[in-house]
């Protein structure tokens, strides 16, 4: 876990995650404000988390394995979340207006200073005049972000074609037809058929 520590171990940490022209900026960002930031193993179903602490103090944590866009968009994402935590008494809608409004407080900065290559700047400046609860939930946003992956063998769902067979969580699946944001896929062994995510990453088998 990365406590409240000094510019230096902060930078010295957050090298490894972040691109270097957005350390500054990150750093000065957590020295600001005390919180914990963890960065965890990686989770299937998210990219990160924001907690209260209930009545400690509050934590980020971020999957340790994304890649260094994704990782900045992540974190910027889940501190939206704490400073709305800060600033309101009541209780706001995850994803509100409020939160909006933090998250594009916290991006514009990044978005000035041309951080993203030049497509995937472009992308964020449109997900950011209405961002999403997640940057999976943004179709092109995942596909862009996936670039920047370091090779791992997988594609996205929403890639591959009709009949086409893949592997996804240690099953052997059949893509069948698109139900808005999922595929209904059939699984080989037990013959079931399954919704989803159109952004679930697979293994396609050849």
């Amino acid at each position: 876990m990365i406590k409240v520590l000094d510019r230096e171990k902060y930078h010295q940490i957050l090298a490894q995650y972040l691109p270097e022209k957005a350390l500054d900026y990150v750093v000065s960002l957590l020295e600001q404000h005390p919180l914990h930031l963890k960065i965890t193993r990686e989770r299937l179903t998210k990219h990160g988390d924001f907690r209260s602490g209930l009545g400690r103090q509050p934590v980020i944590s971020i999957n340790h394995n994304l890649n260094p866009y994704a990782f900045l968009i992540t974190l910027l994402h889940e501190m939206a979340h704490y400073k709305v935590y800060k600033k309101y008494t009541r209780r706001r809608k995850p994803h509100g207006q409020e939160w909006k409004t933090m998250f594009r407080d916290l991006m514009i900065p990044m978005l000035d200073q041309r951080i993203f290559p030049e497509t995937l700047h472009n992308i964020m400046v449109e997900h950011m005049k209405n961002p999403k609860a997640s940057s999976s939930s943004d179709p092109t946003l995942a596909k862009a972000l996936k670039q920047y992956d370091t090779s791992n063998g997988t594609q996205l769902l929403n890639d591959l074609k009709t009949d086409d067979y893949f592997e996804f969580k240690g099953k052997v699946f059949k893509l069948g037809s698109k139900k808005r944001t999922r595929y209904m896929c059939h699984e080989v062994k037990t013959n079931r058929d399954y919704l989803i995510n159109q952004l679930a990453e697979v293994h396609k088998i050849k």
